[in-house]
């Protein structure tokens, strides 16, 4: 279990949300959260179909079992209702290298402080407790939503992967690949703040009752 001194269990809050982990209860919520938008139709994301969320989970943690991936599920704290999920992954501890993706939220979350607060939470984590030198993410080419936020949080394109992995629907993607060094992290935080407390309908709340990014950006 490689990853698991470099990730232990823990629960990241800020502004209403917790990110906490992935377990089997959480099934029936990632269910519902999916089916705001019908996630699992857009041919660049991997969002289970309803049928698959047992499934899904159950990868997920096998991949955390195997200290390859840490998977949170997003929820809104005061509720608890299930937003949407995301993981740090390809963990390497003897470099201090991580990335973050499987990432997608209920359709409702877009243009919202969801999605910023998120990363906050994930990237301070990464950044200035496990002291990570590097975070990284990956999308697929053709998610220019997803491309685009990752540039917002202030990450570098590295390049592009071109054949690299399957598409649910059997086409095959070119991946685009990022990254944050930890020396870029205190200018990315101060930013990431100022995005967030602005006022600006994204710092909005998301509701409580009741374009994904790219799952594993």
């Amino acid at each position: 279990m490689t990853g698991v001194a470099f990730v232990e269990p823990v629960t990241l809050s800020a502004r209403g949300l917790a990110l906490v982990p992935l377990t089997i209860d959480h099934e029936a919520g990632l269910k519902a959260a999916a089916a705001d938008g019908e996630l699992w139709n857009l041919r660049i994301t991997s969002v289970p179909e309803p049928h698959e969320t047992r499934g899904y989970i159950e990868a997920a943690l096998k991949m955390r079992e195997d200290g390859n991936r840490f998977p949170f599920t997003v929820t809104d704290e005061a509720t608890g209702t299930v937003l949407g999920s995301t993981s740090y992954h390809d963990m390497i501890p003897g470099i201090k290298r991580l990335e973050i993706g499987y990432t997608w939220y209920a359709q409702r979350c877009q243009r919202t402080h969801v999605n910023t607060t998120c990363k906050l939470l994930m990237l301070t984590h990464a950044f200035e407790t496990l002291q990570a030198h590097v975070v990284g993410w990956r999308t697929d080419n053709f998610n220019f939503a997803s491309q685009q936020a990752i540039e917002r949080l202030g990450a570098k394109k590295d390049g592009v992967i071109r054949g690299h992995a399957p598409r649910r629907d059997g086409t095959i993607r070119d991946t685009v690949m990022y990254s944050m060094r930890s020396g870029e992290w205190p200018e990315a935080k101060a930013q990431l703040l100022y995005l967030l407390d602005k006022p600006r309908a994204e710092t909005a709340p998301a509701p409580t009752p009741t374009l994904p990014q790219r799952v594993r950006e």
